[in-house]
């Protein structure tokens, strides 16, 4: 029997979710080319897309914000619960802690049930941001600040995040990123998710189990690390040995490669375009302009071995122009993703088969036990 090491190319499920096409660098939403919902969408309407398997109409797509508007407003006991939970907690924990905490708000608990997987699209879609600014704010010594129902999604995560109206352009920019981190195909976190929900445990389980997933340094956790990376690096001058040196020693360099891309990936490509855009509101940072260099010198040596850029190199950078702290960029990650952990577990649950992979047996047998004194 073949052993399939990580389940490289395995076939888990069939699904109408996303596309990728590695080699062409193509990512489509229920058939539609990214680039085209970045132009013409927001994040909410593509959620509901991926969800619900078709774009809104007027009325459904009203109600939908509404609800979610709704539900960014936090209980005070989540609330009094993170002010207990120690301040230098990794937002990550935080966020996969109080997620379960979640159903208990939900009246509508059969995952068997449509009504389920709407209330908890809209519980979880609207409270996450809540709790990750809640959770930054708190562990800084801050009040919460409390939504907006004015403001758009996106507006009010950077509005409770900084206590702060942010730039209307800005705020749209950091929308259209939601966007291309909602849905990516099966990778590590959304099988975890239909792992999980296959077993028939409610929404906020497979949620919760896909952010602790998805915490680790080689799937959203990369993000953080590409931070890192950058600013160890004390100016322009220095990458090229960086990069020489990691290369040498063979070490896997944050934010290049992919395990499907084998070109640019597109989200990246977008991501860049956005980072030329708020740097001529904000300023060309020190970050960006060594972020423009590592990826010119990191292409030189890495582009014949179909290596390049992916989403997470770009992120580290936009998401310091908004004044975000690193150990909060992979909580945006999984603050998006939920609607595409949502949309595999809804539809896993149509044709649900409990997961039950086998293993092949290297040990002995007929070993005998050992009293402690004759160890």
């Amino acid at each position: 029997m073949k052993v399939y090491s990580g389940l490289a190319g395995i076939p888990v499920v069939k699904s109408s979710i996303s596309y990728i096409d590695g080699q062409k660098g193509i990512l489509e939403y229920r058939g539609i080319p990214i680039h085209e919902l970045v132009e013409n969408s927001n994040f909410l309407e593509v959620s509901y897309l991926l969800i619900f398997g078709k774009l809104p109409s007027k009325k459904e797509y009203k109600k939908f914000v509404d609800d979610i508007k709704e539900s960014l407003f936090l209980d005070e006991a989540i609330i009094n619960f993170l002010k207990d939970i120690p301040s230098d907690t990794h937002p990550m924990k935080v966020l996969q802690s109080i997620v379960p905490i979640l159903a208990t708000f939900d009246k509508n608990k059969d995952v068997l049930d449509e009504k389920h997987h709407y209330s908890a699209a809209v519980n979880l879609l609207g409270k996450v941001p809540t709790i990750i600014a809640n959770w930054k704010r708190i562990s800084e010594g801050n009040p919460p600040v409390y939504p907006d129902k004015s403001l758009s999604y996106a507006e009010n995560f950077l509005f409770m995040l900084t206590n702060s109206l942010p730039d209307k352009k800005i705020a749209d920019m950091f929308d259209k990123c939601l966007i291309l981190h909602a849905e990516h195909t099966i990778n590590v976190s959304t099988f975890t998710a239909i792992v999980v929900v296959s077993t028939l445990a409610d929404f906020y389980s497979a949620v919760s189990s896909a952010v602790g997933s998805l915490s680790g340094r080689l799937h959203g956790g990369a993000n953080e690390r590409v931070f890192y990376m950058l600013n160890e690096i004390e100016d322009e001058s220095k990458i090229e040995d960086f990069i020489r040196e990691m290369l040498n020693k063979k070490e896997r360099i944050m934010g290049f490669g992919h395990r499907i891309y084998k070109t640019y990936d597109p989200r990246a490509k977008i991501i860049k375009q956005f980072l030329n855009e708020i740097s001529k509101i904000k300023g060309v940072s020190n970050l960006y302009k060594k972020a423009l260099k590592f990826e010119e010198i990191g292409l030189k040596y890495l582009k014949e071995k179909h290596i390049y850029p992916n989403i997470d190199f770009f992120t580290a950078v936009f998401y310091n122009y908004l004044g975000i702290p690193p150990q909060f960029y992979t909580c945006i990650f999984a603050m998006a993703r939920i609607s595409g952990w949502i949309a595999h577990c809804k539809e896993y649950l149509k044709d649900n088969k409990l997961f039950r992979p086998t293993q092949i047996y290297d040990g002995g047998h007929n070993i005998h036990y050992v009293p402690f004194e004759k160890r």
